[in-house]
């Protein structure tokens, strides 16, 4: 009877002892629920615990996602469009939204998984780099398994883990890893501003950015494939082609007949700051025509070529390709000088702009290394370039690092243009619209050419008259014997 006494004393002990486990609460040891069920007596005051630590976890944490530091100088943007709205779930690297600066469109991602409580600007906002954008509430439940499957564990053992992370190799998803490779760029070089130090896409851009140097994407893989056929044209048509007449709107005009102010933005206003700029260069401009009946031929036999392998091929990667052959021969036509005009950059790559007009306003997107690439790679990368910027969707990469610009302002129309010096870029070109006019050949014979007209504008202060007409003699021998071309190809 004494043992029976002994045991049964044993087990209430017990009892209270398990009992006392469900209310141990401490920053050591995470709530471990029991598994023995209690009397009615001595469930009460472990519930009204337990109730109050789950709605402490609900509420989560409201954490302020501000907008990082994008580059180049850049203190405010404008908020193009939202991708989320307040109550929805984003985990992260999720899209929140896109916004302008005056260089280009970048898509903000989130860093953290949780419920988007609050946006701090609406649509066409002006929001300011390291101010809040957006209030998050994380997710706390997210990461932790149920309460009846929690194991009691010390709290050193999360610290340990979290420092294993932080020693592990570079955190980034594989569209992140393949954009560094693409661009040959190492990854422990990038500042990661996710979580744990996690490299997002826009630390790969902002790095881009900063960057001066050169840096050249890999070649396009494509398959070689036999132009078509040629169809005969000899025959000469029975109704001959119907002239076009140009459409100067595509739109109709409504007329309120109130003036409306409105605020410089995105491309504008780095119109703006650009031209201002530019004031400050003493102009030199220099013309000239070209004759392009020779290249025209040579382009109508290699369009079959391209197209089959996907690439329009227009005019423009001929004119990139001979201006870069002429700026390794005048060198300081891809120049630049440093605001105390003391010293002067010249560049090893060439990363020639090209203005293109699109909705947004003038973007000048540059094509990199082109004294590497071929003639077919440029039109590649034109292709893509245009792509883009007609979408509006021209990262910073494709609009920082210009070298030297040409705008084809003949696509539109004129011949003669006053182009201005993109600072801090020394040279300019404007190719104006292909014209078939009389022209005298050798013989004396008139004859019909193909002519364009090139108007330069350079920076006085460096170049002079002397090396900008033979660099333009140069550029236009190019372009008229398309051939010779090939004896300085790399």
């Amino acid at each position: 009877m004494a043992a029976v006494r002994a045991l049964r004393s044993c087990n209430r002990s017990f009892g209270r002892l398990a009992s006392f486990r469900q209310v141990i609460v401490c920053n050591r040891f995470l709530l471990v629920k029991s598994c023995k069920k209690q009397p009615p007596s001595v469930i009460p005051q472990p519930l009204q615990l337990r109730s109050f630590r789950t709605a402490y976890a609900l509420n989560g944490q409201i954490v302020q996602f501000k907008l990082s530091d994008i580059g180049e100088g850049i203190t405010e943007v404008t908020v193009k469009d939202w991708y989320v709205k307040e109550g929805d779930t984003v985990s992260q690297f999720d899209s929140i939204c896109e916004v302008q600066s005056d260089k280009a469109s970048v898509t903000i991602t989130s860093r953290y998984d949780g419920i988007v409580r609050k946006l701090y600007y609406n649509v066409d906002d002006i929001a300011l780099v390291g101010k809040p954008l957006v209030d998050i509430e994380t997710d706390v439940l997210k990461d932790v398994a149920p309460e009846e499957d929690i194991v009691e564990t010390p709290a050193i053992s999360q610290e340990h883990t979290h420092q294993e992370i932080k020693g592990h190799k570079t955190l980034a998803t594989p569209a992140v890893r393949r954009l560094a490779m693409e661009n040959n760029i190492k990854l422990s070089e990038v500042v990661g501003s996710g979580r744990d130090g996690r490299i997002l896409k826009e630390d790969i851009l902002n790095f881009l950015a900063k960057q001066t140097g050169a840096i050249l994407p890999p070649s396009p893989q494509m398959e070689i494939i036999p132009p078509p056929p040629k169809k005969d044209i000899s025959t000469p048509s029975l109704k001959e082609k119907a002239p076009t007449i140009p459409v100067t709107f595509t739109k109709p005009i409504a007329f309120s007949g109130k003036d409306v102010t409105e605020p410089l933005k995105g491309f504008h206003k780095a119109m703006v700051k650009t031209m201002t700029a530019a004031l400050k260069i003493p102009h030199f401009g220099y013309c000239d025509e070209v004759d392009m009946t020779t290249l025209v031929r040579l382009r109508e036999d290699l369009k079959p070529v391209a197209e089959s392998r996907g690439v329009r091929l227009s005019f423009m990667p001929f004119f990139l390709k001979a201006a870069s052959l002429g700026l390794l021969q005048y060198p300081i036509l891809n120049a630049s000088l440093d605001e105390n005009c003391q010293n002067i950059t010249y560049k090893a790559a060439h990363n020639i702009g090209i203005a293109m007009d699109t909705q947004q306003g003038l973007i000048v997107p540059n094509v990199k290394n082109i004294q590497v690439r071929s003639i077919f790679e440029i039109a590649a990368e034109l292709n893509r370039l245009q792509s883009l910027g007609s979408t509006g969707q021209l990262g910073a990469t494709d609009l920082t690092g210009g070298t030297f610009t040409l705008s084809n302002i003949g696509s539109i129309g004129g011949t003669y243009a006053k182009p201005v010096i993109m600072p801090p870029e020394v040279a300019i070109g404007a190719v104006g619209k292909l014209q078939a006019v009389p022209r005298f050949d050798s013989r004396g014979q008139v004859v019909k050419a193909q002519i364009i007209n090139i108007s330069w504008s350079a920076d006085h202060r460096i170049i002079d008259g002397a090396t900008m007409s033979r660099f333009s003699n140069l550029w236009k021998f190019y372009l008229e014997n398309p051939s010779s071309m090939l004896l300085d190809l790399k």
